[in-house]
C-alpha cells in the first residue's frame, strides 16, 4: 500500500505543482508505474478546476470566471502539457527530419509555430468551455481532463519512445503491464458516468481517433513519442472533448 502511495505522489507531483509529500519515498523506479495513476491526477486536476469555476461563478459573470478557471489549470499543472504542446507546434511546424524536429523541441526558446498553435489552442478551449452550461462545466472538465491524460498517458504502450538520450520524460516511456493498463482506461473512461446518460459514451470515439491520428503523425515523423508528445496530445484530446460534448448535447 506504501509503495502504490509513492507511486501516486510520483504521477501527482509530476502532473502538478502539489510537493512530493516529506514522508513519502521517491524512486525512480516508481516513475514508469506512475503512468497507470495519470486518469486519476486528472480528477483531480479536474475537480479543482470545476470547483474554482463553481465559487467563481457564483459572484463573477460566467465568461471571466472561466478565464480564471483556466489561469488556475494553467498555474496548477505548471503549464507542463501546454509547453509540450509548443514545442511539437515549433518542432514538426519547423523541421523535416527526425533528428531536426527532436533538436528543435528540445530548444527552450518558443517560435512562431508555438506561439501560434497555443493561441489557437486557448481561442478554441475557451470558446468550447463557453459553449457549455454553467451546470455541466464542473463535471465537464472532470471527464476532460482524466479522459485526455488517459489517451495521452496510452502513447506508452501503443508507441515507441523517440528520443535515445536522456530526458526528464524518458523515466515514464516504458510499457505498462496489462493490469497498470486496466488502471489507466478504467479510471479514465469511469467518469463519464457523472453525466448519467450514455449517449456521452459517444465522446470516446472522436478523443480516440484524435490520439490515433497523432500517434500516427508522430509514428511517421520520428518514429514514435516523446514527452511532449504526450503533452499536445492531452492538449488537443481535451479541446476535442469539449466540442464532442457540444456537439452531442445539441444534436443527440
Amino acid at each position: 500500500m506504501f509503495r502504490e502511495l509513492n507511486i501516486f505522489f510520483t504521477a501527482l507531483s509530476f502532473f502538478t505543482r502539489i510537493p512530493f509529500p516529506k514522508w513519502a519515498k521517491f524512486d525512480k523506479a516508481y516513475q514508469h508505474e506512475a503512468v497507470k495513476y495519470f486518469s486519476i491526477a486528472g480528477i483531480i486536476i479536474g475537480g479543482l478546476s470545476g470547483l474554482v469555476f463553481a465559487l467563481c461563478y457564483w459572484v463573477l459573470p460566467f465568461h471571466l470566471s472561466l478565464i480564471l478557471c483556466m489561469v488556475f489549470t494553467t498555474l496548477f499543472t505548471g503549464a507542463l502539457h501546454e509547453d509540450g504542446f509548443m514545442d511539437v507546434c515549433d518542432g514538426f511546424g519547423g523541421g523535416w527530419t527526425k533528428e531536426r524536429i527532436l533538436e528543435i523541441m528540445k530548444d527552450s526558446l518558443v517560435g512562431a509555430f508555438g506561439i501560434s498553435g497555443i493561441l489557437f489552442l486557448v481561442l478554441t478551449r475557451f470558446f468550447g468551455m463557453a459553449s457549455l452550461s454553467p451546470g455541466d462545466l464542473p463535471v465537464v472538465l472532470i471527464i476532460t481532463h482524466s479522459l485526455s491524460r488517459t489517451l495521452a498517458g496510452s502513447l506508452v504502450n501503443s508507441h515507441a519512445y523517440a528520443r535515445t538520450d536522456n530526458s526528464k520524460a524518458k523515466d515514464y516511456a516504458h510499457k505498462l503491464s496489462t493490469g497498470n493498463q486496466l488502471i489507466l482506461w478504467i479510471t479514465g473512461i469511469l467518469p463519464l458516468l457523472l453525466l448519467q446518460d450514455i449517449k456521452y459514451f459517444l465522446i470516446l470515439i472522436p478523443a480516440f481517433l484524435t490520439k490515433f491520428f497523432l500517434g500516427r503523425y508522430f509514428q511517421k515523423w520520428i518514429g514514435g513519442y516523446t514527452g511532449d508528445c504526450i503533452g499536445a496530445t492531452q492538449q488537443v484530446v481535451e479541446v476535442v472533448i469539449y466540442i464532442s460534448f457540444y456537439i452531442i448535447s445539441m444534436h443527440i
